[in-house]
C-alpha cells in the first residue's frame, strides 16, 4: 500500500481487519484534532459566548458526520452504489453549494438594501419589497457578485447537457488477436 511503510498482506483476512480498522481510528482522530480546532478557533462562534457545552455538541455533530462518511465509503467500496467514493463526496459537495446559492436565508447588506443570498429567496424578496417589478426582476436575474438567476439557469442547463451526452452509445470495434469475441461496447 502507498509508499510501503506499512507492510499489510490483504490476503490475510485478519491483517487486512487491523489495517482497516486502524485507517477508521485515525479517521477519528484527526476528525477529533480539527473539529476541536475548528471550534476553539471561533468558526462556530466565540467559545465564551456559546458556552462549553454547544463547543462539545458540535464537536460531536462533526466526529458523527466524519463516522456517516466512513461508513459510506465502505460502502462504495463494497460495491454498493455507483461509483467511486471520492465522487461521491464531490457530487454532494457541488449539490451542496447549488442547494444553498440558491435558497440561502443569509441576509447582506448590499449598500442597496438588506438582499437575501440565495437566488431564489432573492427573486422573491426583490418582487415583494421593489415597487418596480421590471426592475426587481432584472436585478433577481442579473445581480452582481451574489448568486442570480442566470447563474442557476447555467447550472441546471449544463446539468441537462451534460446528462444528455451521458446516455450517448457508441460502439468502438476492437481487435483481439487472441480472440474471436465481437466487439464490446464503450460508453
Amino acid at each position: 500500500w502507498g509508499i510501503g511503510i506499512l507492510a499489510v498482506n490483504n490476503n490475510n483476512p485478519a491483517e487486512r481487519a487491523q489495517f482497516e480498522g486502524a485507517q477508521k481510528v485515525a479517521a477519528l482522530s484527526i476528525a477529533l484534532v480539527e473539529a476541536t480546532a475548528y471550534v476553539s478557533s471561533g468558526v462556530y462562534g466565540n467559545v465564551a459566548d456559546i458556552g462549553m457545552f454547544m463547543c462539545a455538541i458540535i464537536v460531536f455533530q462533526l466526529l458523527l458526520a466524519t463516522v456517516v462518511c466512513i461508513l459510506l465509503d465502505e460502502l462504495l467500496q463494497k460495491g454498493w452504489g455507483l461509483g467511486a467514493g471520492s465522487t461521491l463526496f464531490i457530487a454532494t459537495n457541488i449539490c451542496d453549494t447549488i442547494i444553498w446559492k440558491s435558497f440561502s436565508p443569509t441576509t447582506i447588506n448590499t449598500g442597496r438594501g438588506t438582499e437575501f443570498e440565495g437566488a431564489i429567496i432573492a427573486f422573491f424578496h426583490l418582487l415583494v419589497t421593489r415597487s418596480d417589478k421590471s426592475r426587481a426582476l432584472r436585478e433577481a436575474f442579473y445581480r452582481p457578485q451574489m448568486p442570480n438567476l442566470v447563474n442557476l439557469l447555467a447550472t441546471i442547463f449544463v446539468f441537462l447537457i451534460v446528462v444528455f451526452f451521458q446516455g450517448f452509445h457508441v460502439d468502438l470495434a476492437t481487435v483481439r488477436t487472441n480472440s474471436t469475441a465481437p466487439s464490446e461496447p464503450f460508453q
